[in-house]
């Protein structure tokens, strides 16, 4: 009779969760808009899926129980509101939980066919009004803090008049001096915006300004205006710091997150949502079923054309393979105790099977015994000396893993 596996906290020390650690205090929940079709198209690499491609994806979030979704820019012409129309009445058809929105600069002309798409398909569409805010972008354009604040009250006054709800977007927030955000937001709130978003436009931002910065948007502007509006955090990774940035901003209190498969986006791309999901779902802090996660992150590769690099974090072909003799003996070890949980933790910082994959072990010029053993039995084929002899003779002499087709051929 085997003996019952000793309980988590016995097995793993958890480091993480030594003294304190803010974002563990976070008690509402945290919300997700999933930038993919919209910023995540203006990647340079990126190719602009066809439409059935698109609800595709669209169906992906929704199983991940993702809560909003960009469909496009409407502005950006014809095309893009014929796909904006047919994922819009995807989500009407199947009678999808995710809410509708697309991003259109803060003018009236850019906001209309958001209008017609609301009557045409009974539901309201976020519009997800932007305008550059931060002081280098007023002197590149000539423009004055009145300009700006006369293009927003004409826009916002406009959509709230036809019952669009309006996510009111400051471009560049994290380069923008604190009067003239504090003025545009409050007075965008004061309108009728039910929502603002603070953007990291350009990557500039570190994990503590994220938290400076959004303890001034809440303390300043939306506790005082008390009605409740909704904060959004929108980054970018230029300095490689957007999924950091976007775990900052949970911390400090940030409602929606927004991000894009893969980081897709402008320039080097916007937070990892994948990778943002998986984090917070090993905090504790979200409990969305998952298993869908690798397939949303595949297809978002295989139509976008944009590359899915082998060692990228959880999704990457490279992630939860094991070719090292050490490593790959104590998973092995694991799996023949019949416990999955152990054989899921024991080499991995992230359990695979939360997310739809699994472990596997390969075999090559560091391995040992167990991994070839562990191949052929896995592969059924009986694991003979004569059998392992020479395969591991053969992954001795190889300069990377061998593949499972150079496996079968020396096996048969």
């Amino acid at each position: 009779m085997s003996k019952p596996t000793p309980a988590e906290n016995e097995l793993i020390y958890d480091w993480n969760r030594v003294g304190r650690d803010a974002i563990l205090d976070r008690k509402k929940p945290v919300a997700f808009d999933d930038e993919t079709l919209r910023d995540g198209l203006q990647s340079p690499s990126a190719i602009n899926p066809t439409v059935e491609q698109k609800i595709e994806i669209l169906r992906l979030m929704e199983k991940l129980g993702i809560d909003r979704v960009d469909l496009g820019l409407p502005g950006a012409g014809p095309q893009h509101i014929d796909h904006i129309d047919a994922l819009l009445k995807t989500i009407v058809d199947e009678k999808m939980r995710i809410k509708p929105g697309c991003a259109v600069r803060t003018v009236v002309s850019d906001i209309e066919p958001i209008d017609k798409l609301q009557q045409k398909f009974g539901i309201p569409i976020q519009a997800s009004a932007f305008l550059g805010t931060s002081p280098i972008r007023q002197y590149a354009e000539g423009w004055t803090l009145d300009k700006l604040m006369s293009t927003m009250e004409t826009a916002v006054k406009w959509a709230v008049g036809h019952s669009i709800p309006v996510m009111f977007v400051t471009e560049d927030t994290t380069r923008s001096k604190p009067g003239d955000i504090k003025a545009l937001y409050a007075r965008a709130i004061e309108l009728g915006a039910y929502s603002i978003c603070v953007c990291d436009t350009c990557g500039h931002v570190t994990p503590h300004g994220v938290k400076s910065l959004l303890k001034f948007v809440f303390d300043e502007i939306v506790n005082p205006a008390g009605k409740g509006t909704l904060v959004n955090w929108h980054g970018h990774s230029d300095r490689g710091l957007g999924l950091m940035n976007a775990l900052a901003a949970v911390e400090a209190g940030a409602d929606i997150i927004h991000g894009t498969a893969l980081g897709l986006g402008e320039r080097v791309g916007n937070t990892q949502l994948d990778q943002l999901l998986v984090n917070l779902k090993l905090l504790g802090l979200i409990d969305n079923d998952l298993s869908a996660l690798a397939e949303y992150v595949r297809k978002a590769h295989q139509y976008t054309g944009v590359p899915l690099p082998e060692n990228y974090p959880v999704f990457g072909e490279d992630a939860f393979d094991t070719g090292t003799g050490v490593h790959a003996a104590a998973v092995i070890k694991a799996k023949k105790k019949g416990d999955d949980w152990l054989a899921d933790r024991v080499y991995s910082g992230v359990p695979a099977g939360e997310f739809g994959l699994e472990q596997r072990i390969r075999v090559g010029h560091m391995s040992g015994k167990s991994n070839v053993i562990s191949w052929l039995e896995s592969h059924g084929y009986e694991a003979t000396e004569e059998r392992v002899a020479k395969i591991l003779e053969a992954a001795k002499a190889s300069k990377k893993l061998l593949s499972d087709e150079q496996l079968r051929q020396l096996a048969s």
